[in-house]
């Protein structure tokens, strides 16, 4: 069996004590209250959730798979570029992760605002509507679900180790637990974006739950690939970052 390395098995004890806490104070509630990345214009949103929801999981099957990947592809990708290159790139694809799924959510979100305003509701009668658990008529359900929109899960962050993973072993063969077809990494790991993005794009999900921040995969793993290129085509001096 691989041997785990250091900052992957330190990431893995903190995402599970988490966890654990979450179970155990306040039924999960508070927790996720405090630590979950809300929408930012819902007044639950603190600025730590965007740092603290990369440490929260919202099942065990949720992290047992993300801590799995996270021994599998970010243990071999610490050995290869040390401790502090890794962390860089995991954490950056975690705030890439953030950008991308709160900035889709935006491009949705205020559209449908600008409606409500043009029907003569104020955005504090907005909030207020909101706070009541209704929704506006002739205002999509998405207005609501995106102004209660929570995050949780390292998935982001691990989608930036997977493509870094994949940028340095292209070759590599992989598969899914469910189609056991191996397929090498430079094929299934951008058929894995891929379908991200159309899930993100059509709600239409492929392998995980509906309710999955698709965009945020999408923008970890391409937050991933933008600094192994940059250090590919920099040749950055490894010597400088150990």
């Amino acid at each position: 069996m691989m041997r785990i390395s250091e900052s992957v098995k330190h990431l893995i004890i903190v995402n599970v004590i988490m966890f654990v806490g979450t179970l155990a104070i306040g039924g999960g509630v508070l927790f996720y209250d405090l630590f979950a990345m809300h929408f930012p214009k819902n007044e639950a949103f603190q600025p730590w959730q965007i740092v603290t929801h990369m440490f929260m999981h919202g099942g065990v099957t949720h992290i047992l798979f993300n801590m799995f990947a996270l021994w599998m592809f970010g243990t071999p990708v610490e050995q290869a570029l040390g401790s502090k290159r890794f962390l860089f790139i995991y954490f950056s694809a975690g705030l890439g992760a953030v950008a991308l799924q709160v900035g889709y959510y935006y491009v949705q979100y205020l559209p449908m605002e600008s409606q409500a305003l043009s029907l003569g509701f104020t955005k504090e009668q907005i909030t207020e509507v909101f706070k009541s658990g209704k929704t506006f008529t002739n205002i999509s359900q998405e207005f609501y679900d995106i102004y209660f929109a929570s995050m949780v899960g390292a998935s982001g962050c691990i989608m930036g180790i997977l493509a870094a993973f994949g940028m340095m072993n292209p070759n590599a063969e992989l598969m899914l637990i469910f189609l056991p077809i191996p397929i090498k990494a430079k094929y299934f790991i951008p058929g894995i974006i891929i379908l991200d993005l159309i899930s993100g794009l059509t709600g239409q999900s492929f392998f995980s739950p509906s309710n999955t921040a698709f965009m945020a995969h999408v923008g970890g793993a391409i937050t991933g690939f933008i600094i192994m290129w940059y250090w590919k085509r920099t040749q950055f001096n490894r010597n400088r970052w150990n």
